[in-house]
């Protein structure tokens, strides 16, 4: 889910949900909410959040299309 993705992401470059939302100009509540899939970002906010985690907005796309993809379908 984009949520967990997000997280990754997020732990991966060392930030905070405070440090997050801080750079991305939304709530801490609102990563939260984020993180646990019970939200979905609007576009202009995804993009803020992909450039406050350091990732391009199609690499984590990628991730999370990689997630869906069954290890035989990851293999073709």
């Amino acid at each position: 889910m984009l949520g967990q993705e997000i997280r990754k992401a997020r732990l991966k470059a060392g930030l905070t949900q405070e440090d997050l939302a801080a750079k991305a100009r939304v709530t801490r509540e609102y990563v939260s909410l984020l993180e646990l899939n019970k939200r979905m970002p609007t576009l202009p906010v995804f993009v803020r959040l992909c450039k406050a985690i350091g990732v391009s907005a199609p690499d984590l796309l990628a991730k999370l299309e990689d997630s869906f993809l069954s290890p035989a379908a990851r293999r073709a």
